[in-house]
């Protein structure tokens, strides 16, 4: 029998059923399915003995079940099943009929690798985040507590054999597989978790009692990849707030209680891959994991449901730590590289734009060499062709901008530490801002990116905290086109500060970007109009 699942065609054939069952379940069951005919149901009540949509239900669950336990060792079978499973438990209507089946509550209290061999085989454990997140899916659309604790039986026995394991054995392979295994069904619930009770309920469950072996497992395991990427996946997961799922009550500590723990955990995992510097691999040894550790930062940051200031107000170190460790690891990565690989740079631009938009003293705290190399690196990412990267960079900047012109342009003198350090930045590197704007320029009349508006709003700020910049920039670019074309393309330039005031309130910074989509299209069509005649 195992040799017979093992065949390709037998596994093609299982596919081919499946893929049918699954588009004949949309036309008949579900959600936005056809009403199903009289005609349908008395032939296949004839054929098969399914007379109503209950037994068809039964018969595709049976289906997709029977997949999951013989194909053990055909990842492809075994996630072309659960991406099935995962679709008819994502429906409300059609969840609801699932749960009234004996066979769903047959997964919902026998989830393991003793019902579900493919859980014990790691090739396939990819999939067990998928498996959980559609388990979990049916398990909250009862709404009950009891149940979801005793669902996740399985998962506790697993959590209380590795926390009795030793220090000496906790660096075996069976802890490794097992540490891998629950990370990733873990993540799959914690994605099912649309709303703040359902979220509450992992919450509790894991808080206190279960995160302390997070963080062991990232003190043994930190050089191994296939043990810390789950285990940060899934925290990156749990921190993010969708669908207002951690709108905790004014009252609650637990937004502050879980960004403590996820200090430590990446404080832990920062301090110890900061110096692996010459693996063969450096992306996924120590560049996967950074990014995302940026990732679960940025979450949490932009999150809403902590209040930074009461880690200062109480003297705890948990935000500082933090963040200290997060740019310790920016920086240890060549800018080049950061660039090169495209989830490592989203991780690293999305953090540095909440830096900026909610945390600009920490950044304008640093010295100045390090204060140079992030503005630079934000200039970096303005000129790539990532849309949304040089959306955040464009971001950054004008928050930065936008401080340097209400802080001290135009405050009759630098008064808070931060704009002191920024006034300081400024001064040892005088022609910061210049570069920056030139580079918008540069962009908007030679790029073909849709983000002008975007990009309008640094530049505005930037022409702002000194109108002589624009001059300079206007004669660097005319002095690099043929005499004849340059009157033509200074009346673009005139036009684009035409009724533009000194404020950076929202109707200036409007006109502002129609202004300057004015002056692009201007821009370009008489210096065609020129090349031409």
């Amino acid at each position: 029998m195992e040799l017979r699942y093992g065949e390709l065609s037998k596994q093609r054939l299982d596919c081919a059923i499946l893929t049918f069952l699954q588009h004949f379940r949309k036309s008949f069951v579900g959600d936005y399915a056809l009403h199903s005919s009289k005609q349908l149901y008395a032939r296949l009540s004839e054929l098969l003995g399914i007379h109503d949509h209950s037994l068809l239900l039964v018969a595709i669950v049976r289906k997709i079940v029977t997949n999951l336990k013989s194909y053990s060792q055909s990842k492809v079978v075994i996630d072309h099943a659960l991406s099935i499973f995962l679709e008819m438990t994502s429906g409300s209507m059609l969840g609801k009929l699932l749960l009234k089946l004996d066979i769903i509550k047959s997964i919902i209290s026998h989830h393991d690798k003793e019902h579900f061999p493919f859980l014990d085989d790691y090739r396939c454990s990819r999939s067990r985040t998928t498996f959980y997140f559609a388990i979990a899916a049916l398990i909250f659309m009862e709404d009950s507590l009891l149940k979801f604790k005793s669902s996740m039986d399985p998962l506790l026995q697993v959590f209380v054999s590795l926390e009795s394991t030793s220090d000496a054995t906790f660096h075996s392979d069976d802890v490794k597989y097992a540490l891998i295994g629950l990370m990733r069904d873990l993540r799959g619930i914690a994605m099912a978790t649309k709303s703040h009770r359902t979220y509450c309920f992992l919450f509790d469950w894991l808080y206190p009692a279960r995160l302390p072996l997070l963080l062991k497992a990232i003190a043994y395991w930190t050089d191994t990849p296939e043990v810390t990427t789950p285990l940060l996946k899934f925290i990156a997961e749990l921190v993010l707030n969708k669908s207002e799922r951690l709108a905790f009550d004014s009252s609650s500590p637990n937004g502050i209680l879980l960004f403590r723990e996820v200090s430590k955990l990446i404080v832990a995992y920062g301090s110890r891959i900061l110096p692996l510097r010459n693996a063969a691999d450096m992306y996924t040894f120590k560049y996967k994991g950074i990014w995302i550790c940026l990732t679960i930062l940025t979450r949490a940051l932009a999150g809403n449901y902590v209040n930074f200031g009461v880690f200062e107000l109480y003297g705890d170190r948990s935000l500082a730590d933090a963040l200290d460790v997060a740019l310790r690891m920016i920086l240890s990565i060549p800018l080049a590289d950061v660039l090169k690989f495209r989830k490592l740079a989203q991780a690293y631009f999305a953090f540095l734009e909440i830096l900026f938009n909610s945390h600009m003293a920490f950044i304008l705290n640093l010295d100045t060499s390090t204060f140079m190399y992030i503005v630079g690196s934000l200039e970096a990412g303005l000129k790539g062709l990532i849309e949304n990267i040089s959306t955040q960079c464009a971001s950054a900047v004008d928050k930065l901008a936008t401080f340097y012109f209400t802080d001290i342009v135009t405050g009759e003198s630098p008064s808070s530490p931060a704009a002191l350090c920024l006034a300081q930045h400024i001064t040892n590197c005088p022609g910061l801002f210049q570069e920056i704007l030139s580079t918008l320029f540069e962009i908007i009349i030679f790029g073909d990116g849709g983000n002008q508006r975007n990009l309008s709003r640094p530049m505005l700020s930037l022409i702002l905290i000194n109108e002589e910049t624009l001059t300079n920039i206007k004669g660097q670019i005319l002095a690099s086109y043929p005499p004849d074309q340059q009157q033509h393309l200074s009346l673009c330039f005139e036009k684009l500060m035409a009724d533009i005031t000194r404020s950076l309130d929202l109707n200036n910074r409007d006109k502002f970007t129609q202004n300057l989509i004015r002056f692009k299209n201007e821009f370009r069509s008489k210096r065609y109009a020129a090349i031409l005649t």
